[in-house]
């Protein structure tokens, strides 16, 4: 918000929100928690526009709904319990954090047209800008960088 005093503008602290949004949902993996997750993905995003004026390309809505349910399958599918879904946004960007109980990190295997499956973190990392996983006390955190934007 800009106060315009005199002819002057002043700056009041305002103009943004100073933290970013954040959204967390746990999924025990049941049937439909994959949409489930994707729904909470589109509903942050919408959020994101109304509350931070986020602007997203064209893109933007399907590649990050892809990013959420891919991160969310490979916890359904490998980890022996629940799984945490995070979401952290800001007008430029999408932090997608996903908590399991598996301690056995993610493979990234080599690009192969003929391959049936498994090209889940290979998805991943073409709709990131950034990707990390880390060990944590309960299992393992992949953390995936979505922008909203390709400039």
């Amino acid at each position: 918000m800009t106060e315009h005093l005199g002819g002057a503008v002043i700056p009041t602290g305002f103009d943004v929100p100073v933290e970013p949004l954040r959204s967390a949902a746990h999924y025990t993996g049941e049937p439909g928690c994959i949409a489930e997750a994707r729904a909470l993905a589109s509903r942050f995003l919408e959020q994101l526009r109304t509350e931070w004026c986020a602007t997203a390309d064209g893109r933007a809505d399907g590649e990050l709904l892809l990013l959420v349910s891919e991160l969310v399958t490979n916890a359904d599918r490998h980890s022996n319990g629940p799984y945490i879904l995070e979401l952290e946004g800001t007008d430029t960007s999408v932090i997608v954090s996903v908590y399991d109980s598996s301690t056995a990190l993610p493979r990234r295997f080599p690009k192969n047209p003929e391959r049936v499956g498994r090209h889940g973190l290979e998805i991943v990392h073409a709709l990131a800008s950034e990707l990390t996983v880390e060990r944590v006390p309960v299992g393992k955190r992949v953390r995936a960088v979505f922008e909203l934007r390709r400039d």
